[in-house]
C-alpha cells in the first residue's frame, strides 16, 4: 500500500500577518486544494493523510466535500515543527502503508508522473526526492556580506517535494532526529543521520512552493495553464 502525508499545518508567516497562504484563492480554489487533488488524481496512491492545525478539521473537511475527493483521507494534527507534523502524519498511516510520499501543502503543481518516479525509486532504493538542478551561479560567503568563494553548481540540487519512503525508513530516521534532539529542514536530511541514501529525480516542469506573496501569480499563471 502506498499513502500521502500532506503537511498542512504551518502558518506560512512570509505570507504576512493573517494571511493563511494555503486557502488563498489561486485559479479559483484554495491553494491546497490544488495540492489535494494532484494526489488525488495521482495513480498508485491509496490513502492520504493531511497534517492540519488544529480547528482547521471541518474546514478541510468541506474542502473535501466541494471538491469532490474520493479517496480515503484522515487528518491528524500538526507539530511544533514540520518533522514533528510528518511524525504526527507517520502515525496516521494505515499498518499496511510500505510507501509513502511526503508533500509540502503549499506546492500545488506536482505532476502525477513525477509523484509515480519518487514512489518508484523510493521502493528500490528506500527514499528519493523531487528535485531540480540549480541553475543559478551561486557564491559562498563567510560574512553575509562579501564573497568569499564560488560554488560548483554542477554539484547542486535544490530540493522540493514529494519526498518518498519506504516507511521503515522515514520513522527509522526521524525516530533518530527525536533521540538526538536536532532539528532538520526537509525529511531527507534526517536520512543523514542513519546512512541512508537518497535518490534524486529531477522534476521536468515546474514545482514551486507558495513562501511569499510574489509566488502567487505565478502558480496563478501554471495552474491555469495546466501544467503537469
Amino acid at each position: 500500500m502506498t499513502s500521502a502525508i500532506i503537511v498542512a499545518a504551518g502558518r506560512g508567516t512570509r505570507m504576512g500577518p493573517n494571511v493563511d497562504k494555503l486557502f488563498l484563492a489561486v485559479a479559483g480554489r484554495p491553494l491546497v486544494a490544488h495540492t489535494w487533488e494532484r494526489f488525488e488524481r495521482a495513480g498508485g496512491i491509496d490513502e492520504i493523510i493531511i497534517v492540519v492545525r488544529d480547528g482547521l478539521q471541518d474546514a478541510f473537511a468541506e474542502l473535501a466535500r466541494e471538491s469532490g475527493f474520493r479517496k480515503p483521507f484522515r487528518f491528524t494534527v500538526g507539530g511544533k515543527e514540520r518533522q514533528d507534523s510528518v511524525w504526527n502524519g507517520l502515525s496516521a498511516l494505515a499498518p499496511t502503508t510500505e510507501i509513502v510520499a511526503i508533500q509540502d501543502g503549499a506546492r500545488p503543481c506536482t505532476s502525477g508522473a513525477l509523484i509515480r518516479a519518487t514512489v518508484e525509486a523510493a521502493r528500490e532504493i528506500g527514499a528519493a526526492v523531487a528535485a531540480q538542478r540549480v541553475t543559478d551561479t551561486i557564491k559562498e560567503t563567510d560574512d553575509g556580506t562579501f564573497i568569499a568563494r564560488n560554488v560548483d553548481r554542477a554539484r547542486l540540487w535544490a530540493v522540493q517535494t514529494p519526498q518518498t519512503f519506504r516507511v521503515e525508513v522515514i520513522r527509522r530516521a526521524l525516530q533518530a532526529v527525536r533521540d538526538r534532539g536536532v532539528l532538520v529542514t526537509d525529511d531527507t536530511a534526517a536520512c543523514e543521520l542513519i546512512g541512508q541514501r537518497v535518490k534524486l529525480v529531477e522534476s521536468s516542469s515546474p514545482n514551486p512552493k507558495a513562501t511569499a506573496p510574489a509566488d502567487v501569480p505565478y502558480l496563478e499563471l501554471l495552474l491555469r495553464q495546466g501544467v503537469n
